[in-house]
């Protein structure tokens, strides 16, 4: 059982503050309710203690307050957790959001990023040397949470997942050490971090290797919500044949309103949103077939990698209620895409989606055990997300996407993207790692063997 924050001796705090170059927060502070706020407007945690990180020193002072004192300890980056497994009810929340620094290597077109850095800040830095790192597609994800959970996002086709990319990291581990791990270093933690999550230390530094990417074609295209099935038939015969340079992911959803026209505000839709890194006499012949099948909106132009990264920025700003679900999925047969048709059709509110994001070309060819992340040779990796403002609707969003995900259950692979899970209990944990859970699981005994990192989708150690 932890110990909470509010029966620890007050000295113990005086001392551990002496000891740090950032803040401590705690819930008599004026600032702690601000603070204590995610992406996810629907978590409402209490934590005993925030330390504001600046610089590696100040990690390694809260890791060795928090096991010293037996404390519940979460890892805050980004805030993005759909869970909100970056907070915990009354005890330590590391906050890793001042450590912050990019730097752009271009004799080898590597990027090195703070632990507490965003996606957008990473796009930004590295877009005036016409680079660009694979990694989501929302710009305020945080760097840590994504790379560790695998990274699906618009380029994951062309060069991979965002592990696939990730070339060394220095790390926090439980016992207050650091260290740095990558190919030639303690090889089986770099292993691990490719995928495993926050299981296995603190990462304060990653490096990526980044790609020549200045430009994109992209952009959604849409048809009547009445003709996903057609749409997804044929989507799935044609994305997963295209070339490597075409990436494009498939939902269901609602126009909820600006920027886009107003005939298709408030009406569902079946979309395919595109992203594309080769020239636009190439993207015009292979999107034909696309627009032969007459989507009622088409907006696909070029436009500059980082604005690609935050398309939906606006539309998904921090604080809404969200609700998620996930599955692999290697196939779009006839069941399931009528399941697709039926929840589309009754989408609760405007912001409320389900998306399809396909995993093939690069993303395929990393071997099932070359890391942690054990779905390469699913085809999609499926997220349903209830999303609205009002906390009124979040039973509303949570029932729907929880219908939803239970009448696709039954048609998937078994697991889920982590990055995409709730707090789901152990038995998904296990299934979204398969047979690379048993090799995680030990390594989690070697440097974390009392389980001091668990508020995350926890691989437990092994005995």
């Amino acid at each position: 059982m932890s110990t909470k924050i509010k029966d620890l001796k007050p000295e113990l705090n005086d001392e551990l503050a002496l000891k740090l170059r950032g803040k401590l927060i705690m819930p008599s502070s004026t600032n702690y309710n601000e603070t204590r706020k995610v992406y996810n407007g629907m978590i409402d945690k209490h934590p005993g203690l925030f330390v504001m990180c600046v610089d590696v020193a100040d990690v390694i002072a809260a890791v060795n307050f928090g096991r010293e004192n037996n404390l519940l300890v979460a890892i805050r980056g980004g805030g993005h957790n759909g869970g909100g497994l970056g907070l915990c009810d009354d005890g330590l929340v590391i906050d890793l959001s001042g450590i912050k620094f990019i730097r752009v290597d271009t004799s080898n077109n590597t990027v090195r990023v703070g632990g507490g850095n965003v996606w957008g800040e990473v796009d930004h830095a590295t877009h005036p040397y016409g680079l660009a790192v694979p990694a989501g597609i929302i710009s305020t994800t945080g760097v840590g949470g994504l790379t560790l959970g695998g990274g699906v996002g618009h380029l994951s086709r062309k060069y991979g997942l965002t592990i696939d990319n990730l070339l060394e990291a220095d790390m926090v581990l439980a016992d207050g050490s650091f260290v740095t791990v990558n190919k030639d270093q303690n090889t089986d933690l770099f292993w691990a971090i490719r995928g495993g999550g926050g299981n296995f230390g603190i990462v304060t530094s990653f490096k990526f290797q980044a790609h020549p990417i200045k430009t994109v074609i992209g952009g959604p295209t849409l048809w009547p919500i009445e003709r996903t099935e057609e749409i997804m038939e044929w989507y799935h015969n044609f994305i997963h044949n295209a070339p490597d340079e075409l990436n494009g992911f498939i939902a269901t959803m609602i126009i909820p309103g600006p920027p886009f026209p107003d005939f298709l505000h408030n009406n569902q839709y079946c979309g395919i949103v595109w992203c594309y890194t080769g020239s636009q006499e190439a993207f015009d012949k292979l999107i034909k077939p696309a627009m032969d099948l007459e989507p009622v909106f088409a907006h696909v132009g070029e436009m500059p990698y980082p604005s690609i990264q935050t398309l939906f920025d606006g539309l998904m700003p921090p604080g809404l209620q969200w609700y998620w679900r996930a599955d692999f999925f290697n196939e779009l047969g006839k069941e399931v895409r009528a399941q697709h048709l039926k929840f589309g059709s009754k989408i609760p509110t405007p912001l409320s989606q389900m998306h399809l994001y396909p995993i093939s070309g690069a993303a395929s060819r990393v071997g099932a055990t070359d890391t942690p992340w054990a779905y390469r040779d699913a085809k999609y990796a499926g997220v349903i997300v209830g999303v609205d403002p009002d906390p009124a609707n979040a039973d509303k969003i949570t029932n729907w996407c929880k219908d939803y995900w239970e009448a696709l259950h039954p048609y998937s692979s078994g697991g889920a993207y982590s990055n995409f899970m709730m707090d789901e209990g152990q038995e998904r944990v296990q299934a979204s790692y398969k047979h690379n859970y048993e090799r995680l699981s030990r390594i989690k005994s070697k440097y974390d063997p009392n389980n001091l990192f668990k508020v995350n989708q926890n691989i437990k150690p092994a005995n």
